[in-house]
């Protein structure tokens, strides 16, 4: 896993024109999205609708990353980041557990700019698979460009689930996810794009990606 620098990022949403900064402890993140071959090894069950080992997980809701995450912490004889309710409806992190989770919004997208300004951290062409290039499938993982810190296909390939809650008051429990995807437009693959959905919710452009914290 990579270590990101610790540092400071400002988020923004459109939907309400509001925008605030939040400060980022340094922190472990993976340099591509779970694979099916890692995904596979894990939880014994295949996803997504192509075959490929080292193309990402898809088909995965927030729910199900959750659950991914706290397996390979006991797998990796790491501490659980995740404790869940028996109902499974109240799910809390213990930051300071050594384990596998997901990155918070702001982790993710502090880690996807990679020091940059823009909205991409280089040409689309060259670092993301979306909708003019991917021939409508998602692609092994690490085969664009990756951003100056090491970590490859944070836009485009897979939109990625992040740890955070939304709008609790508009969308109750519908979590972030970023980044873009194969099927995306240009516009959608971008540093600051933001979009959400329900945890049960999985589609065939949608992975995630692993954090650690330090």
């Amino acid at each position: 896993m990579v270590i990101i620098p610790a540092g400071e990022i400002q988020l923004r949403d459109d939907r309400k024109k509001t925008t605030w900064t939040e400060e980022v402890n340094s922190f472990l993140l993976a340099p591509v999205p779970v694979t099916e071959a890692l995904y596979l090894s894990i939880v014994h069950k295949t996803v997504g609708p192509h075959g490929h080992p080292q193309a990402p997980a898809v088909d995965v809701s927030w729910n199900d990353a959750i659950l991914f995450c706290n397996l390979l912490s006991q797998h990796s004889g790491l501490k659980e980041c995740y404790s869940v309710s028996d109902d499974g409806e109240s799910i809390v992190c213990n930051w300071g557990a050594d384990g596998y989770r997901l990155p918070t919004e702001a982790e993710w997208q502090y880690a996807c700019k990679a020091g940059t300004t823009g909205y991409r951290y280089g040409e689309l062409e060259e670092i993301a698979w979306y909708d003019e290039n991917s021939d409508g499938m998602v692609h092994e993982v690490g085969t664009k460009l990756p951003n100056a810190w090491g970590l490859y296909d944070m836009l485009g390939n897979v939109w990625e689930w992040c740890w955070d809650l939304y709008d609790v008051k508009v969308y109750g429990s519908y979590r972030v996810f970023r980044g873009g995807s194969m099927a995306e437009q240009a516009r959608g693959c971008g540093a600051t794009c933001r979009r959400r959905s329900h945890p049960t919710f999985h589609i065939d452009d949608l992975g995630f990606r692993l954090a650690r914290s330090l």
